[in-house]
């Protein structure tokens, strides 16, 4: 394998994409201790990631064709559905769950994009993606079992499993529906606009449902909310667009199993969650069916 030019940065961009992205769990469990709601958090860390896609957005889109009326319906769409459902879904789902289990719930999102995709071409499944399958859901089976024996309430595992489960449904849809967008608008120019779309409609939710003094928080909010927005949201964003855009989506969502075990890791470092030899196995065989749907 050859890791020079092209390639190589490509697998970098991957590889930094899936550690802003498994950080990012990290970072809410870190801040929820100080009162913040999931709304909340949620409308500080878009705002703190909202210069960035403005930026890029309006450089992007300089000199560029106009956005017609079918892409701008796909882009709110994408928007709506990847960026603002997967991240209020992720968020609330957060307050109940550990963060190891929260990203191996979500790193089912080849699994459920294949499924799509086969609803989409009415094929049926072959005999490795049936595999695949049955692999990543028996691995988050042994990871939520290690959730319920550490719980304190077994229906907050339900509830926040579910919750997750919702978002890596959204951010399937979103990989399902993005890729004619991304060729036809570039990467950057379709990343940002979907990412403003999904900003406009978080901070809606947060006016319909709090009051304007919410944004009032303990500076160590606003800290982790900062880094969400940068290094957690704007960050990771773009890079794997880029990195899909060199590599292809197969490779970048292998080079994305660092993701759950840089999660699990920096969980049980920085927040002290407790780690057994069924969340382990849990994580072993949801990469394992991960690694077989998106071999070609």
């Amino acid at each position: 394998m050859r890791f020079g030019g092209s390639h190589g940065a490509g697998i970098a961009l991957a590889i930094l994409a899936a550690f802003g992205f498994s950080f990012k769990a990290i970072l809410v469990k870190l801040a929820y201790p100080y009162g913040v709601d999931a709304i909340t958090l949620l409308a500080l860390r878009m705002a703190f990631a909202l210069p960035v896609f403005l930026w890029v957005g309006f450089a992007a889109s300089h000199g560029a064709p106009k956005l017609s009326a079918r892409d701008w319906l796909g882009v709110v769409t994408m928007g709506l559905a990847g960026y603002y459902g997967a991240s209020v879904f992720d968020f609330l789902g957060l307050q109940y769950i550990s963060a190891g289990l929260e990203r191996l719930i979500l790193f089912t999102y080849p699994t459920l994009t294949l499924l799509f995709g086969m609803a989409l071409t009415r094929r049926l499944a072959r005999r490795r993606e049936v595999a695949a399958l049955a692999l990543c859901y028996i691995g988050i089976g042994a990871a939520f079992w290690h959730d319920l024996t550490f719980a304190a309430d077994a229906a907050a595992i339900w509830l926040g499993s579910g919750l997750v489960f919702g978002s890596a449904l959204c951010y399937a849809i979103y990989l399902t529906g993005s890729a004619r967008l991304i060729a036809r608008l570039g990467t950057a120019r379709f990343a940002a606009l979907a990412t403003l779309i999904s900003t406009a409609a978080v901070f809606g939710h947060f006016l319909a449902v709090q009051p304007v003094s919410k944004l009032v928080q303990p500076w160590p909010v606003y800290g982790y909310a900062l880094a969400m927005g940068l290094f957690s949201t704007a960050l990771p964003v773009f890079a794997q667009s880029a990195a899909i855009r060199r590599l292809g989506s197969p490779r970048v969502a292998l080079v994305s199993m660092l993701g759950p075990l840089a999660t699990i890791g920096f969980a049980g470092w920085l927040l002290d969650e407790p780690l057994s030899m069924a969340q382990l196995l849990g994580a072993a065989l949801v990469i394992a069916g991960v690694t077989l749907v998106s071999r070609r």
